[in-house]
């Protein structure tokens, strides 16, 4: 049986961090500008999430978007 995750903590580990806060304020302001429609997401080329340039940013799909994502550390697990 999987040990039940433990949502709090992760979050302070990853975006109650200073730099997670930054990196969620950037992927904010580059879905205002690029207003993407529904179903679609904004996807940061080369990863850095606060290099909002013109160049850097692409509107795909959902599922495009998370097959290019880097993959994630499963905490409690």
């Amino acid at each position: 049986m999987r040990k039940p995750r433990n949502y709090k903590q992760e979050y302070a580990r990853t975006h109650g961090t200073p730099k997670g806060k930054l990196d969620r304020a950037s992927r904010n302001k580059a879905r205002k500008t690029l207003n993407p429609p529904k179903g679609m997401e904004v996807h940061h080329k080369n990863g850095n999430p606060r290099d909002n340039s013109k160049k850097n940013l692409a509107v795909v799909s959902k599922k495009v978007n998370r097959t290019l994502q880097p993959k994630r550390k499963k905490y409690g697990r």
